[in-house]
Parts: structure tokens; C-alpha cells; sequence
């Protein structure tokens, strides 16, 4: 249950500095502050490795509101939806300790947004997580990158993705929906 108040915290916290100064840029860094929390850690002690995505959420939650996405998606019934996902992990974050989480959108292709998120203490990374989301239409079908970007009334200004995630993106994605993907094992 404390991922639902974080996250209503959270989106409250969003909307306050979005009327307070206005959106970010696309390229900006997203910061929120957290604590581990006893329903955050595993027998180890250390944070969950399962929790990171719910937090890294959190994160996501806060930069597509404080960059206009939120109200152009709601504006045009539009939802995101995380096609793919890969985190590496550094270090532990352990009970009650403080850390960051810093979110960026990385980059795009013609159907998916790339968003880099990070658990950082005192400026140093302890894990980060690739996302691959897509931006799908209430009504059916997928919003293609260059609607979005129109959507925003503004210009695209991020980076070109590097040259490793169209190949982790293929890499890692399953058939279709509308293709059979039987679980059929070596």
C-alpha cells in the first residue's frame, strides 16, 4: 500500500511544481527524494530487487506531468505503457536510507520513448533502469513519436538514441500481439 501514497505524494508534488514553474524541457532530469521503507527490502535486507521498477514509477509518474506529457495524454486519451525494461544494479540501498530517483526521457524512435531512471545516494548511481514505453490511443492503435512531440507544441530537442538501444529494443521484444507466441521450451 505505500507505493499508492507515494504515488498519489507524488503526482500531488508533480502538479505543485508544474504550476509553480511551469513544464521542464524534454531533456530534463526529473529528481525525487525517497527513503527505503521496511515493505521496500527482502530477506537480504536490502531493497527488493522487484521494488526498484514500482519506485522507478514514481519517477516516471513525476516527469511526465512536469513536462506537459500527463495533460497532452489525458487531453488526447492517450496512456503509456512499458513495452520493455532492463536495470543493472551497483550497489544495495538498505533500510531507511535516502536516496534519489533521477528520470530522463534518453531518447526516441518512431514508436517508443526511451527513459533512463536511476536510484542515486550522494551523486553516485546504485542501479538504472532502461525503459522502452509506448504511447497507445484509448480508442486503439499506437500514438507514433512525431504525434506526440505535435501534441506538446513544442520542438523535439532530445538526443539521438545511441547506437546499442535499437538493438536491446529488438533484442528483448516478443512477438506481436497479433502473433502467436506459444511458451515452448528447448
Amino acid at each position: 500500500m505505500n507505493v499508492w501514497w507515494r504515488t498519489l505524494l507524488t503526482i500531488w508534488r508533480a502538479r505543485v511544481l508544474l504550476r509553480r514553474h511551469g513544464t521542464l524541457p524534454p531533456h530534463a532530469v526529473g529528481r525525487i527524494r525517497l527513503r527505503t521503507l521496511p515493505t521496500d527490502i527482502d530477506l537480504l535486507m536490502h531493497m527488493n530487487n522487484g521494488r526498484y521498477a514500482s519506485l522507478f514509477d514514481l519517477g516516471r509518474f513525476d516527469l511526465l506531468i512536469r513536462t506537459g506529457l500527463w495533460d497532452a495524454m489525458n487531453a488526447h486519451g492517450w496512456y503509456a505503457v512499458v513495452a520493455s525494461e532492463s536495470v543493472s544494479f551497483r550497489k544495495s540501498l538498505q533500510l531507511w536510507q535516502r536516496f534519489t530517483v533521477e528520470s530522463r526521457l534518453y531518447g526516441h524512435d518512431d514508436k517508443a520513448v526511451y527513459q533512463i531512471h536511476r536510484a542515486v545516494v550522494d551523486g553516485e548511481v546504485y542501479a538504472e533502469m532502461i525503459v522502452r514505453a509506448r504511447f497507445l490511443r484509448k480508442t486503439g492503435g499506437v500514438v507514433n513519436t512525431e504525434e506526440l512531440f505535435d501534441a506538446l507544441g513544442r520542438p523535439d530537442d532530445l538526443p539521438p538514441l545511441p547506437a546499442w538501444i535499437p538493438d536491446w529494443a529488438a533484442g528483448s521484444a516478443l512477438p506481436s500481439t497479433k502473433a502467436p507466441a506459444p511458451s515452448l521450451w528447448d
